[in-house]
């Protein structure tokens, strides 16, 4: 096995897992390695489509292909998606902050509601008679 530094490119990742089928063959290959046979049958599409989705995750670097006697075995490689998880903080970080105020929002108003209610009930009123 040749030792070699691979450089993983963003847009290939990207575009890599674009398609659904491509995003539904990585989460199979989540389980566990998995010959291309048992892949192509667990999807409603010719095993020519399912070839074709694996050369492109492989070329995208995020399938590792290797044989096993006659079988050609895949498994997920997730170096590539360290790029996406890196794309993906700033969202995390954005809904951090903006779930984080819309709490604050939400608690002030049911804090002023109930200072509101406190302050219409009056002694006389049904609702502090027995």
């Amino acid at each position: 096995m040749r030792h070699r530094s691979v450089t993983y490119s963003p847009e290939a990742t990207f575009s890599a897992l674009a398609d659904p089928t491509r995003r539904a063959v990585l989460d199979l290959l989540r389980k566990g390695t998995q010959p291309a046979g048992r892949i192509a049958r667990a999807f409603p599409v010719s095993r020519p489509a399912i070839s074709k989705h694996l050369r492109l995750l492989r070329r995208a670097h995020l399938v590792e292909q290797h044989r096993q006697g006659r079988l050609r075995v895949y498994q997920l490689n997730p170096e590539p998606l360290k790029t996406v998880d890196s794309w993906l903080e700033g969202y995390r970080s954005f809904w951090r902050t903006s779930l984080a105020g819309l709490k604050a929002f939400v608690e002030a108003e049911y804090e002023k509601e109930q200072s509101r209610g406190k302050r219409k009930r009056h002694p006389g009123s049904r609702r502090n008679r027995r």
